[in-house]
């Protein structure tokens, strides 16, 4: 038999642990109905040579993962100038965003994010990670261990005023020994034909800032590169304090490797 003390205390005792079940019930139902940061905008920049395409197998994977992602169009036009037109673009999207360059690309991102804050990290996919007043052919110079300079072939373009440019293509015969070697025959050859040509003044303007220097870069370096020398991309990376991943690819990594190269990403944008 309970006593009346005895059952008023086992009263109590439920009546607490029927408040302490609907304080959990009510906590969860806020911690599900509180609303998620959003992913931060993965911005794609492709290199010289190629356009946004390059990006595809990535961009299908970053989405699939619910990134925001944009690929714009670089012009291809110097350093400078496509920085501001880069930066343009960035400066249109709100809240946080990952930048990303490939080869040429790199050293545009590396001027374009200075001075925005809302680029949190930048990634260099076998990229130039340029640093002030140091043009990208110095690199190639200081590690020459490329086939690039060889197959490169120049077309004169007019400007206004009378003046000519100079546009510079990789020879289509040489595209995949030299860019892609890893890529797929028939998918190298539709690139070396829709290949968008940079101008040649591209590889000897210094770049007026390098955003590495204050922003977290993340690197990835084929193994198998012949457009750039590797033993330069570790350099830049080293430089930069970035955090590294080599894989076993060309200078198209981010084609034949896209999951190593989102997963890459998606760690920068964490």
């Amino acid at each position: 038999m309970y006593n009346k003390q005895s059952i008023r205390r086992r009263i109590a005792l439920v009546a607490v642990g029927v408040a302490a079940l609907a304080l959990t019930a009510t906590n969860t139902l806020a911690a599900q109905n509180e609303p998620r940061q959003p992913k931060p905008t993965v911005v794609l920049v492709h290199g010289a040579f190629a356009d946004a395409s390059t990006w595809n197998g990535v961009i299908d994977r970053l989405q699939r993962d619910g990134y925001p992602v944009i690929a714009p169009a670089n012009p291809l036009r110097g350093i400078a100038s496509d920085a501001t037109y880069l930066a343009s673009v960035v400066k249109t999207i709100p809240g946080p965003v990952v930048l990303a360059g490939h080869s040429y690309g790199g050293a545009v991102i590396g001027q374009a994010a200075a001075g925005l804050p809302n680029v949190k990290s930048l990634v260099f996919v076998d990229a130039f990670a340029l640093d002030v007043g140091e043009p990208a052919g110095s690199i190639g110079e200081r590690f020459p261990n490329n086939l690039l300079g060889p197959a490169l072939i120049t077309r004169p373009y007019a400007l206004p005023g009378g003046q000519t440019g100079t546009d510079v293509y990789v020879q289509p015969s040489r595209f995949r020994e030299v860019i892609g070697a890893d890529v797929p025959e028939h998918a190298i050859a539709l690139a070396a034909a829709a290949q968008r040509p940079v101008d040649q003044s591209a590889f000897v303007e210094p770049p007026t800032a390098a955003a590495w220097k204050t922003i977290p870069s993340w690197f990835v370096i084929g193994r198998q590169d012949k457009a750039i020398d590797p033993a330069g991309l570790r350099f830049m990376a080293k430089r930069a304090h970035g955090r590294t991943t080599e894989i076993d690819a060309s200078h198209l990594g981010l084609i034949s490797h896209a999951g190593t190269v989102a997963d890459v990403i998606e760690r920068a944008a964490r």
